[in-house]
């Protein structure tokens, strides 16, 4: 293939982009605007454990401005006014509800904190961040009524395809828990998206790039990706001070050979919105030194698949 040809996803770009999908959805700049609505977790609250994700601290990716003490209105314009400052081209907003797990409540509760969000007159839609294990069909079928008239998009925490892993994290639920999420959200038409952490411990090179098949079978929208972060104050950080072996922290280069070898076995059908995480380095406790942004990784990943001459789902089998 040559830059000017088009691929399976009807772009030039060596990967299907959700950005570009996006922007032409939109056909303008739309900001996503963190929410914290003041959620909590199943594996927090001891309904089936204590201490959430052993890699999780929400303070690592969730702006200052999102706090719980403040109404989802609130924040909207917290969130816009920071947005103005930094993204002056910014048109539009997506309201974000990212901390924690933010359908873990009734129905009732959930929506009317969904419709304050889009109540807004400079916000166009809502994302929904959440875990497999909590949601219903209920709430399903109401956020399927609003995305008539809304966008909507829920994303599910994966975060890895192996039972052995998720257990081993703390998540509190199966594959089988994601697979039965994403089809049924899927079936009712809805953006449905998916998050993977790559490096988690006990997980190999080969298993990472195998579970592209996995996801590949799933009904996805779309799919973020992040490198497992070290954080500090997290069990995982711990972990790894005490049993380093168990960790496969990788080098940029390392990182991106693994996350190609992925995308070229993954479905071209679904879109990439990410590829890397970015926590404040304030709260790392983690020894390697990236020193890039998420954007310009995103840069190198698009410069090595020119590179190598391939692509996503170069190397994806549809069984």
């Amino acid at each position: 293939m040559t830059e000017e040809m088009k691929y399976a996803w009807g772009t030039p770009r060596r990967y299907n982009s959700y950005a570009d999908w996006f922007g032409s959805l939109f056909g303008k700049r739309v900001q996503k605007v963190s929410i914290n609505a003041g959620f909590t977790c199943p594996n927090r609250d001891g309904t089936l454990g204590y201490g959430g994700c052993t890699y999780c601290n929400n303070e690592a990716f969730i702006p200052a401005y999102c706090t719980p003490e403040r109404s989802v209105s609130e924040q909207i314009e917290q969130g816009i006014a920071f947005h103005r400052r930094r993204y002056r081209r910014a048109d539009s907003y997506l309201a974000y509800f990212q901390a924690y797990t933010n359908t873990y409540a009734d129905t009732e509760r959930l929506m009317a904190l969904y419709d304050q969000a889009l109540n807004h007159p400079d916000v166009a839609g809502i994302v929904i961040g959440t875990r497999p294990d909590c949601v219903t069909g209920e709430l399903l079928d109401r956020l399927a009524v609003m995305a008539r008239d809304y966008f909507v998009m829920v994303e599910y925490g994966i975060e890895s395809v192996s039972d052995e892993t998720l257990k081993r994290i703390n998540r509190g639920h199966d594959l089988a828990s994601a697979v039965r999420a994403v089809e049924e959200t899927a079936a009712r038409g809805m953006n449905t998206g998916a998050h993977l952490i790559f490096g988690l411990p006990g997980e190999s090179r080969t298993q990472i790039t195998e579970s592209a098949r996995v996801i590949s079978a799933l009904p996805l929208s779309s799919l973020k990706i992040r490198q497992l972060q070290l954080v500090k104050g997290t069990q995982m950080a711990a972990e790894y001070r005490n049993n380093p072996g168990d960790f496969d922290l990788y080098t940029l280069e390392e990182y991106l050979d693994l996350v190609i070898s992925f995308c070229e076995r993954l479905n071209p059908s679904i879109m990439i919105d990410r590829i890397s995480g970015e926590a404040p380095p304030r709260l790392l406790d983690d020894p390697r030194e990236w020193h890039m942004r998420s954007n310009e990784i995103f840069r190198l990943f698009e410069l090595r698949l020119e590179e190598r001459g391939t692509w996503q789902g170069r190397l994806y089998e549809n069984r």
